[in-house]
């Protein structure tokens, strides 16, 4: 249901910007794809495996905390992030202070990257991930909560609405920050003994991994994942930032 409301929004507003001579294929395309990973992430032939192994529990969390926000943020490059809700929905929403002022705060980079870690770091300690697993409510609000954390942080990378909070060269350390966090917690998982008891007490274990293989598998998968998002993403920032320096300074 909230894919196809996200789907519905999305069509509207992309409907009203091409008469306007200003709707983007491919962003819409990369903002369809970022719904199909989400719901991908949560069927059955996912959820199952990541039941049973940590790696592909993983492979879910990145999934919807980093590949689905990077394609939704993508998506709404340019005008549609303006068009994307109803216009009297924007105007109840603007005359609703409180809101308004969260919204702000949350978009605010220090706070975004700490809603993004806490969520990364409660959710990964050992007792409240095992609870995620034996309690459906949990588990989803886990994975709303990476998905929420996700799209602010991808917000300050690419900054979809052009608002210029930070400077290339600042985003391009954001990204970076996330990266090493991320990176942090992968390497955690490959260097320790297996942490998770329901994945330790597993029966059956797909393709012969034993807990500690599968918790090596897991730290590998995140690490390599975020190093071809956020690490891509920081460099393209970076080169931005130089070459933009290097124009201002002018020949020598």
């Amino acid at each position: 249901m909230t894919s196809g409301i996200a789907l519905a929004l999305y069509g509207h507003a992309f409907v009203r910007l091409r008469r306007r001579g200003r709707a983007s294929g491919w962003n819409a395309l990369l903002y369809v794809l970022g719904v199909g990973v989400g719901v991908a992430a949560i069927l059955p032939p996912v959820d199952r495996l990541a039941d049973k192994l940590l790696a592909a529990h993983m492979g879910q969390h990145l999934l919807l905390g980093d590949v689905m926000p990077l394609l939704l943020v993508l998506g709404v490059r340019g005008p549609v992030a303006v068009f994307l809700l109803p216009k009297h929905v924007l105007v109840r929403l603007a005359r609703a202070r409180p809101l308004v002022w969260l919204v702000s705060r949350l978009l605010r980079p220090r706070v975004a990257f700490a809603v993004w870690f806490v969520a990364l770091a409660a959710w990964h300690i050992p007792v409240a991930y095992d609870t995620a697993e034996a309690h459906a409510a949990v588990h989803a609000l886990e994975h709303l909560s990476f998905a929420f954390g996700g799209v602010l942080v991808w917000t300050q990378i690419i900054d979809p609405t052009r608002r210029r909070r930070l400077s290339e060269g600042a985003r391009a350390a954001f990204a970076g920050a996330v990266l090493i966090a991320g990176m942090a917690l992968g390497e955690v998982l490959v260097a320790t003994h297996p942490l998770y008891p329901h994945y330790v007490n597993v029966v059956d274990r797909p393709f012969g991994w034993s807990a500690g293989e599968d918790q090596t598998r897991a730290g590998f998968v995140m690490m390599a994942e975020q190093l071809a998002t956020l690490g891509m993403a920081a460099a393209l920032l970076l080169w931005d930032h130089v070459e933009r320096v290097g124009r201002e300074l002018g020949p020598a």
